[in-house]
């Protein structure tokens, strides 16, 4: 009898071993064609069941070699279509930093996504491919925009922003390069800009890559405190104040209508230049007066649809004061000449048949969701964010560090983000910074029960 159950034991053993030996060697194979290029980007690969049968194994074994494909990033699933090999050459997302975090669970960089979004695309590119226009957007188009197209983004803009005029709205390649055409046209290498303490990293790169220094001002309940601004007007010469006063990155914050008039005031008392960033904007359903509706002749509006549509799909706009339009469609003329017209055609597009403002509200009902979920697992931290965001902000205990626990949390497979890229000041603040759009919500109910458990251990 023993002897029988050894032997059991032994044969069932062994065969869970082949099994899994078996789709490793599958896995191994196609990964192998993959990486030498035989399996070419974007290439169709056959369904599980009748990969199982070409390779006579059993379903379940194909089903488990295409799942270790998906966990290496080679391959990915899309609804209704099928398996296709991955372009290798975009990294699925990338760290702040631009750096990859290859074989780990991304919450660095946030990057919202639907699983209906690629036949979006796919829908809209089959329309812009019957369209009557095709041959101009294969020519230079106008720096700005072609005219037709910044009237629709105008139009649309003017539901949350008040009454935009196109003449004063120009179309960039995203909201960074609005950001980037900004600082290269209007300021000088050394000119002085006020910001929160905490503040998008990709303006800190803007600001570093054109010798602009950044000065902290003092911020209340993660708004940027109006007197704190005036006293460091009376000590520096100040040029400009970046802003992100609607759904603050990295924070979440939302600024009062009150406290944006205080600050306006400092501002045409101080000759400053104000810069509105609003990649969030369109998750507060109903915001105050924007800066730009308040103050237009002394504001320069940035905005895309990075966060509302596609990270890849890079469209912004600019609005600024008439005297700034040229200078800034100089820059643009300098840097990409103009945006793609595929893109600007394809997103105005979604624009006029409601695609956009649906996209936008399931953004806000899937961060609802992802933001319940981060606040209930991880309800003893003390969690910033926006109830529709798809990022959080945690600020560690005293006594603990980012640094071991980053490590910690690397080991087991998650990447996250120090204050450290959103930091301003000298002294970096003790947290962490979570983004978590287009994660799979099972991957991410795990995620944050292990930076739970870590946060808890040490």
């Amino acid at each position: 009898m023993i002897l029988f159950l050894i032997q059991f034991i032994y044969c069932t053993n062994y065969s869970e071993y082949m099994r899994r030996a078996r789709y490793i060697e599958l896995a191994n194979t196609l990964a192998d064609s993959i990486q030498n290029g035989y399996l070419t980007p974007g290439s169709r690969l056959p369904t599980h069941r009748l990969f199982a049968e070409q390779h006579g194994v059993a379903l379940a074994t194909a089903t488990r070699a295409y799942r270790e494909l998906q966990r290496r990033g080679l391959i990915v699933g899309e609804t209704g279509r099928g398996v296709f090999v991955r372009d290798q050459g975009v990294p699925l997302t990338l760290g702040v930093e631009q750096t990859t975090c290859d074989g780990l669970l991304d919450l660095v960089f946030n990057m919202p996504g639907d699983s209906a979004d690629p036949e979006i695309l796919r829908s809209g590119l089959k329309r812009l491919a019957t369209a009557g226009d095709l041959e101009a957007m294969l020519r230079y188009q106008p720096h700005g925009g072609r005219p037709h197209e910044r009237k629709i983004i105008a139009t649309y803009l003017n539901q949350s922003l008040g009454t935009v005029s196109p003449e004063r709205l120009l179309i960039t390649s995203g909201g960074q390069h609005g950001l980037a055409i900004t600082a290269l046209s209007i300021f000088n290498p050394g000119d002085v800009i006020a910001t929160d303490p905490l503040t998008y990293p990709g303006f800190k790169s803007v600001a570093a890559l054109h010798g602009l220094n950044l000065i902290p001002i003092e911020s209340i309940n993660g708004v940027m405190s109006p007197d704190a601004l005036e006293q460091q007007c009376q000590q520096h010469k100040l040029r400009a104040v970046y802003l992100m006063p609607t759904v603050h990155n990295p924070l979440g914050t939302v600024m009062d209508e009150r406290t944006r008039l205080r600050l306006i005031d400092v501002a045409d008392q101080h000759d400053l230049l104000i810069i509105e960033d609003s990649a969030y904007a369109f998750l507060e359903p109903e915001p105050p007066s924007s800066l730009i509706e308040l103050a237009p002749d002394k504001t320069i509006h940035v905005g895309s649809f990075s966060k509302s549509i596609a990270t890849g799909l890079r469209l912004g706009y600019l609005i600024a004061p008439t005297n700034y339009i040229d200078s800034l469609s100089h820059a643009i003329r300098a840097t990409t000449w103009n945006a793609p017209a595929l893109i600007s055609a394809l997103v105005t597009s979604w624009i006029e048949d409601g695609t956009l403002e649906i996209s936008e509200q399931k953004r806000r009902l899937d961060g609802a969701n992802r933001q319940r979920l981060c606040h209930k697992i991880l309800k003893d931290t003390a969690i910033k964010s926006h109830r529709y965001g798809s990022f959080a902000w945690l600020d560690l205990s005293d006594g603990q560090r980012a640094e071991p626990i980053i490590t910690q949390l690397t080991s087991q497979g998650i990447a996250v983000s120090s204050a450290i890229p959103f930091t301003v000041t000298d002294a970096t603040p003790q947290a962490l910074r979570l983004a978590f759009g287009g994660i799979p919500k099972n991957q991410l109910k795990n995620a944050f029960e292990n930076v739970r458990d870590v946060l808890t251990s040490m």
